[in-house]
C-alpha cells in the first residue's frame, strides 16, 4: 500500500466493493497507471482468463501481490 505500484503488478483489494461485485481479496491486475500515480485501472478475470471487471481504483485499495521472497538471502541460508 505504500510501496509504489506498477503497470502489470498483481494486485488484490484491501477492501469489499460491493457496486462493482468484488470481495476483498479478489485478484486483479493493473493495466494503467491513472493521474500520476494516484489511480490505477485493474482488471479482474476469471480462471479462463476473461475479464469481468475493470475499474479505477486508489492505492489505498490495493495491496501488491509478491511471488518471490521478500529477502532472498534468507532463502539461499535455507538451501
Amino acid at each position: 500500500m505504500s510501496e509504489a505500484i506498477r503497470l502489470l503488478d498483481v494486485v488484490a483489494l484491501a477492501s469489499r466493493i460491493p457496486e462493482y461485485g468484488l470481495d476483498r481479496g479478489q485478484v486483479g491486475t493493473v493495466v494503467d497507471i491513472l493521474a500520476d500515480g494516484q489511480a490505477f485501472e485493474v482488471e479482474f478475470c476469471d480462471r479462463a482468463g476473461r475479464t469481468y471487471e475493470s475499474v479505477g481504483l486508489r492505492p489505498d485499495q490495493l495491496m501488491t501481490l509478491h511471488f518471490d521472497p521478500a529477502v532472498p538471502e534468507l532463502m539461499e541460508d535455507a538451501a
